[in-house]
């Protein structure tokens, strides 16, 4: 089968691999029929390694169910189901507690031994990983189904972990995918005010569309300046962090409110940041975010794009095939798509 596997940073190649083969009794071997490339698969993209055997790459997937393990109850080879960009087990202290990326028996996709930007798949832990969509389920609805293997969740769970609700002003850096999901998930819950941070006007534009009340192009003083006169001063109740680079986080300890909340979803490429007097403490300011947990959202999140409630999978603005991934990560670095959608 072909599978995508990156080498070093920027050179992503689709190559043979050997199928993948059930080899516990609560996996599904799962046939790839949409996957995507994320803003996160870029991070590699830049910095990785030289690496001889290839990284997997990929954690985004629709696909057909095709086999499963002796344990598996609940899938059954035909049902077409959305993967999650980590799997987990259902049952452990921590998916009980709704934090499903920190599952005892759990693990992320990418870079795994089977990945989704690829002609197959193994879901480990199938039964409380992959969820099934209504069988008839028009293909129209497949891009935004996808959505919530990991790019709307993710904006979703940052703004449930920053306490998003209505009355709030809400401040959402990055124009990316992430992002203007968060912008989305943002107006669902009712915020007053969404001001989003970014740069490209046809991200932005689609971000207004999807509910942002302001946009602020400027970065760092000036961008943080801005928001505070658009806030009156007072700044915003809750910062949606979608980007994870050091600037990020500079601008959102600059314009999040006293008592309010950021919450971070971009992947931290940092590991010291600000949260002393001068920044997060002296404030009574909140940080929050995380992996997103979109295992334990995405029951409920699957009506509401099939009755049209939310309408995510408008950040796809390419579709290409999986023989032309590489040239997916490339237009997706410079700026020239907002996430391309990988049909299979």
């Amino acid at each position: 089968m072909k599978a995508t596997l990156m080498f070093k940073s920027g050179d992503v190649r689709v190559v043979e691999v050997p199928d993948p083969v059930i080899e516990h009794p609560t996996e599904a071997l799962i046939r790839v029929t949409y996957a995507c490339v994320c803003g996160s698969d870029l991070h590699p993209y830049h910095d990785l390694e030289e690496t001889p055997e290839g990284r997997r790459m990929g954690h985004e997937a629709i696909g057909v169910v095709e086999g499963v393990g002796d344990d598996v109850t609940t899938l059954s080879v035909g049902d077409t189901v959305i993967v999650p960009f980590a799997w987990s087990d259902g049952t452990c202290a921590f998916c009980q507690d709704g934090i499903t990326t920190s599952c005892i028996h759990g693990g992320f996709f990418d870079g795994a031994p089977s990945a989704t930007q690829a002609e197959k798949l193994i879901v480990p832990e199938a039964d409380g990983t992959a969820v099934k969509i209504p069988a008839g389920t028009d293909e129209s609805y497949m891009p935004s189904l996808l959505t919530l293997s990991d790019v709307y969740l993710t904006g979703y769970h940052a703004a449930i972990r920053g306490d998003v609700g209505p009355g709030k002003t809400v401040t959402v850096i990055g124009d990316g995918a992430v992002g203007l999901s968060a912008v989305l998930a943002s107006k669902q819950l009712g915020a007053e005010t969404i001001i989003l941070m970014g740069r490209h006007t046809d991200r932005t534009d689609l971000g207004r569309e999807f509910g942002a009340t302001h946009v602020v192009a400027e970065r760092g003083d000036e961008g943080v300046a801005k928001v505070m006169d658009i806030t009156g001063g007072e700044g915003s109740h809750v910062v949606l962090e979608a980007v994870g680079h050091m600037p990020a986080y500079e601008q959102a300890v600059g314009i999040v409110r006293p008592g309010g909340t950021i919450s971070r979803v971009g992947v931290p490429q940092y590991e010291e940041a600000a949260v002393g007097m001068s920044s997060l403490f002296g404030k009574n300011a909140t940080l929050t975010g995380g992996p997103a947990t979109v295992r334990a959202y995405l029951e409920a999140a699957i009506p509401q794009v099939l009755d049209g409630t939310i309408d995510p999978g408008r950040v796809f603005d390419r579709e290409m095939p999986l023989d032309q991934i590489a040239d997916a990560y490339r237009l997706m670095d410079d700026r020239e798509a907002l996430k391309v959608l990988i049909r299979l």
